[in-house]
């Protein structure tokens, strides 16, 4: 949890940032961890697919084994539940994103949002929510929801 900030900077990738109680560190991981689970609990809980399916997702696009994929999740869980406004750390966080990497983040929160067989009008305003948060362009958006389609015709 952050107590304090002092001194939030960049460490490459890595924001760091000096609490009362230690340094703490979030990277582009951490970021797309916390979106998930940001749109996920959109309607208020997270079914075991959509837990599944972010899992998978972690794993895939950050080549991660299943605890790490799942330590990070866990954090991101416990760290949106402690400090509900993370919203300005995740929009730092961002700025480390090119508009591609952004869009593939959009093409996942769309299949943790189908991930429990319905979209839920709740959990896609918290992906316009997240989209805004970190800075997706409607087109990118658009480019998204387009490849996600795709991929469901496969």
């Amino acid at each position: 949890m952050i107590e304090n900030p002092v001194e939030p900077r960049f460490e490459g990738a890595t924001l760091v940032i000096e609490t009362s109680s230690g340094p703490e560190t979030y990277d582009s991981q951490f970021l797309v961890a916390a979106l998930l689970v940001f749109v996920a609990k959109g309607d208020g809980s997270i079914s075991d697919n959509e837990s599944q399916k972010m899992l998978q997702l972690i794993e895939e696009h950050f080549h991660l084994h299943s605890a790490e994929s799942l330590e990070l999740l866990s954090r991101a869980i416990t760290d949106l539940a402690e400090n509900p406004d993370l919203n300005s750390l995740l929009r730092e966080l961002s700025n480390v994103l090119t508009p591609q990497e952004k869009e593939d983040i959009a093409v996942m929160l769309l299949k943790v949002i189908a991930a429990d067989g319905r979209r839920d009008v709740d959990e896609m305003e918290m992906m316009n929510v997240a989209a805004e948060i970190i800075g997706i362009s409607a087109e990118s958006r658009h480019k998204a929801f387009e490849r996600y389609f795709e991929e469901q015709k496969d």
